[in-house]
C-alpha cells in the first residue's frame, strides 16, 4: 500500500473537513507508529513499523481522527491530545471502516478471539455486573437499617466497607433501575449515571450492540455545543475563556484583599 492509497481510504471513511497530507516516513520508529502535525495538517506514518496493511490503516485512522477533531475545534491546540472525545471519534471511524470493508476486525474474524470474547463476556463481565447489582441490593437493606438505627449510611459505606460513596450510589442506582447485568460493572456504572430515562435507554442499547462506553455515552448525550462549523467552535471557546478569566480575576482580587488586610503590600505580592 502506498501513501496515496492510504489517504484514499481515509477520505472514503469520512470526508476530510479540511485539506491534509499523508506521508510515509519510509522508516521504523520505536516510540510511535505515526503522528499528526497540526501546524501543517500532516499525517506521518512510519510505514516500516507494520507487518500488515491492516495495522497501517489502524494507525492512519487514529491520526486522521486527530486531524478531524483539530479542524472541528477551529484549529485550537488541545491541552491533552488523547481526550475521551478523540477516542470516541477514533472508535466511530474504525466502525465505519469495518462496515465499508476498509479495515478488518480480527477480533471478530479469528475464531480464537471470538471464543475468548464470548467467555470473558459471559463469565467475567456479566459476572461482575451481577456483583454490582447484588451490592446495590444489599446496600438498600443497609440504608433501611441506618434509618431504623439513626446511623449515617455514608459512614457505614466509607468506614465499615471502605468503599467510595460514588461506588455505593452507582450500585444502588443500577439495582433500582433493574439493569441488565450483561452490561458489566463499567457499563452499568455508565448507564446508571445518566439521569434522563431516554438517554439512559439509548446508552444501554448502544452498549448491548457492542458500542464502546465512550460511543454509548456520545450516542446518548451528544455534547450540546458540538458544531462542525469552526467559527462557531471558536466563538464558543472564546466565551468559555471570557467566563474563566472573569472568574479567576475575581478570585485573584479577593486573595489580594486578604493579603492587604494582613499587611502584605503590592510589592511583596509581586515578589
Amino acid at each position: 500500500m502506498n501513501q496515496d492509497k492510504a489517504r484514499e481510504i481515509l477520505e472514503a471513511i469520512e470526508p476530510p473537513p479540511a485539506p491534509f497530507t499523508l506521508v510515509f516516513s519510509g522508516r521504523t520508529n520505536k516510540k510511535v507508529n505515526g503522528l499528526y502535525k497540526p501546524a501543517k495538517s500532516e499525517i506521518v506514518i512510519h510505514n516500516r513499523n507494520f507487518d500488515s496493511e491492516n495495522q497501517l490503516i489502524y494507525t492512519a485512522i487514529h491520526e486522521y481522527a486527530h486531524h478531524i477533531l483539530f479542524t472541528r475545534r477551529g484549529g485550537l491546540p488541545m491541552p491533552r491530545p488523547h481526550t475521551q472525545e478523540l477516542w470516541a471519534l477514533f472508535h466511530e471511524l474504525l466502525e465505519k471502516a469495518e462496515q465499508l470493508g476498509l479495515y478488518a476486525n480480527v477480533f471478530d474474524t479469528v475464531p480464537e478471539f471470538a471464543s475468548l470474547t464470548a467467555e470473558i463476556k459471559s463469565r467475567c463481565l456479566a459476572g461482575n455486573g451481577s456483583l454490582l447489582l447484588e451490592l446495590g441490593r444489599l446496600l438498600v437493606q443497609v440504608e433501611e437499617l441506618c434509618r431504623i438505627h439513626h446511623a449515617r449510611f455514608e459512614d457505614y459505606v466509607e468506614r465499615v466497607l471502605g468503599l467510595p460513596k460514588r461506588t455505593a450510589s452507582t450500585a444502588i442506582q443500577a439495582q433500582t433501575l433493574n439493569l441488565d447485568p450483561s452490561l458489566g460493572w463499567d457499563g452499568l456504572s455508565l448507564v446508571a449515571s445518566i439521569r434522563d430515562p431516554e438517554a439512559r435507554s439509548k446508552a444501554a442499547e448502544a452498549l448491548s450492540r457492542g458500542a464502546t462506553p465512550l460511543i454509548a455515552k456520545r450516542t446518548a448525550m451528544p455534547p450540546e455545543d458540538e458544531s462542525d462549523d469552526p467559527i462557531e467552535t471558536l466563538i464558543a471557546e472564546h466565551k468559555r475563556l471570557e467566563r474563566s478569566i472573569a472568574s479567576m480575576t475575581e478570585r485573584m482580587h479577593r486573595i489580594e484583599e486578604k493579603l492587604h488586610s494582613v499587611g502584605i503590600s503590592e510589592d511583596d505580592i509581586a515578589l
